[in-house]
């Protein structure tokens, strides 16, 4: 009797346990990272942007179905990201679909997704010796209420190899989810100001990304030509707007206009500046002669820029890392479209951490100015700048398109990494300091709170080419093919001189990846097949003879 009650409290104390541990279990969990590089931790702007649904945020990713190895570790690690932000936040629910699930015909679905805006990848497969063509679709798509983000999952590299673009990809996973995120579930505050009226870019050349940029704030044009009749309201109208953007000016501007712009920087206000101190345009070359001349262009902003800690130099760059320039050969139907090394256009890749540049594809300049930078209060970071195999040639200069047939000198090419776009952070000291005013002013400023500047030597860093007047994707070349890191680039920089720093800090997050030698996979593959097969058939082979043999034993005895 005692026996039987001592085994009812075993079971009922067992069963009590039980109870506990799922009730704790239930109301606290943890998860643990234990990769040496973090990569399933989310960031903490990640984690404050999704505690913001209060609905379900339905993600699909169309990364399901047979893929190369790559491919699958990409997919492996979306769904491990996303298992994550859902253990954040369960509205986050996702699930994985296959476009040609249904037998559909691959490139009608693939035009589909090109019409959506998400172009599918074209890869090369190679197995077993043979190498075959697949189309991968390495994109998701976000939805909240009646709004949708289309997502991309793999990053385009210059001459990378599909593993590096998979890793590269992995590397900015969490910022390309926490980035769709912000669009659905942040509400737009910031507002910018698209100069206009100085001979700027047309609407049409910069359309891509003003458009990219609209996602995220209000954008409005906004014009200096009332300075001469209500300068004082002018100044008060553009102090309405966060940043400003002067997008490849070519006319000169006025001390007037001048002074508005450097009191809306005394007053906080943000300048990015894509700005040219050579005028030359690579249309000028298609004439019979096939030479144009680059001169050089004055703004009137020397005194401007030189207040502030830096000079443009009225000057052209060479660089042997550069761009190719496109050029037909024939006519009519036998005409070929052939790049040549266009020393003009060079291809800037910058090795820093700065998070407007950190894992940034190649930006592409156009006859851009080598930048000095002078010595002041502010503090200045050299964000792109030249190959240390560049040039600087004087202006006013002939430029040919026979240049293309010359072998350049390495003699030539020796005037180390020329700054092309510098960020200035810090209190700058007016322009107008100690100075006659072109008009009276109320409140001037000698002096300016925290504030920051941009300034690039190209204004074609931000023009975008057309196709059928229709405009295309900033960065991307039509006759090559090639997509250059021209828009994240400043899209990065419009996050960052808006103090929108917790997105593009997530892209400094670093993820190792590894993968397989394929090589040397090739080479041993059947050297671990059989191990595969054989070594587990010998354990249990061995098993099975000891197993024999000590029943042998027990009982023989």
């Amino acid at each position: 009797m005692k026996s039987q009650k001592s085994h009812f409290w075993k079971v009922f104390l067992l069963l009590l346990a039980i109870i506990g541990i799922n009730v704790l279990s239930y109301n606290f969990f943890g998860r643990f990272d234990l990769t040496a590089d973090k990569r399933y931790t989310l960031s903490e702007a990640s984690e404050e942007i999704i505690s913001k649904a209060e609905a379900p945020v339905i993600i699909d990713i169309f990364l399901e179905g047979e893929f190369p190895p790559e491919f699958r570790r990409l997919q492996v690690e979306t769904r491990q990201l996303l298992e994550e932000f859902a253990a954040v936040n369960p509205q986050i629910k996702y699930r994985f679909t296959n476009p040609l699930e249904e037998g559909g015909n691959a490139n009608d679905i693939a035009t589909q997704f090109y019409e959506m805006g998400m172009t599918p990848a074209r890869i090369n497969v190679v197995e077993n010796g043979r190498t075959s063509e697949a189309i991968v679709f390495p994109w998701a798509m976000a939805n909240f209420g009646n709004k949708s983000v289309a997502i991309p999952l793999l990053k385009n590299q210059l001459g990378a190899t599909t593993e590096d673009r998979v890793a590269a990809s992995v590397q900015q996973l969490e910022y390309a989810f926490a980035d769709a995120f912000s669009k659905l579930l942040e509400p737009k505050r910031k507002k910018v100001a698209v100069m206009r009226g100085n001979g700027e870019l047309e609407d049409r050349y910069i359309a891509d990304f003003i458009r990219k940029i609209q996602e995220y704030y209000y954008i409005a044009p906004f014009t200096l030509d009332s300075v001469t009749v209500d300068p004082q309201g002018t100044l008060a109208q553009l102090k309405e707007y966060d940043l400003v953007i002067e997008a490849k000016p070519t006319e000169p501007y006025t001390e007037a206009e001048k002074l508005v712009l450097d009191q809306y920087l005394m007053n906080g206000g943000k300048q990015l500046w894509l700005i040219e101190h050579a005028a030359m345009e690579t249309d000028s070359l298609f004439t019979p002669a096939a030479t144009a001349f680059a001169l050089p262009r004055d703004l009137n902003l020397g005194d401007y820029f030189f207040k502030y800690g830096l000079r443009i130099n009225p000057a052209l760059v060479k660089d042997l890392y550069s761009a190719p320039i496109v050029l037909a050969t024939g006519s009519g139907n036998n005409a070929q479209f052939n790049p040549y090394p266009w020393f003009y256009f060079p291809i800037s890749s910058s090795p820093s951490t700065h998070p407007v540049v950190n894992n940034l594809e190649a930006v592409k300049f156009e006859y851009a100015s080598p930048i000095d930078t002078l010595k002041n209060n502010i503090d200045k970071t050299v964000l792109l700048a030249t190959s240390p195999r560049s040039a600087v040639v004087g202006l006013p200069r002939e430029i040919s398109l026979e240049e293309i047939t010359a072998k350049p000198d390495p003699s030539e090419f020796t005037s180390g990494e020329l700054p092309l776009a510098v960020l200035f952070e810090g209190n700058f000291s007016s322009v107008y300091d100690n100075r006659i005013l072109p008009f009276v002013l109320n409140n001037f400023r000698s002096k300016s709170e925290e504030t920051k500047m941009l300034v690039i030597s190209d204004g074609d860093v931000i023009k975008n080419q057309l196709q059928r007047g229709e405009p295309l994707e900033l960065g991307y070349d039509r006759y090559t093919g090639t997509t250059y890191g021209n828009r994240e680039f400043l899209l990065n920089a419009v996050n960052y001189l808006l103090d929108d720093t917790g997105l593009i800090n997530i892209r400094s997050k670093e993820v190792k990846i590894a993968f397989l030698d394929p090589e040397k996979v090739e080479e041993e593959r059947t050297f671990w097949q059989m191990m595969n097969i054989a070594l587990p058939i010998g354990l249990l082979a061995l098993f099975a003879a000891l197993f024999r043999a000590i029943r042998r034993n027990k009982y023989v005895k």
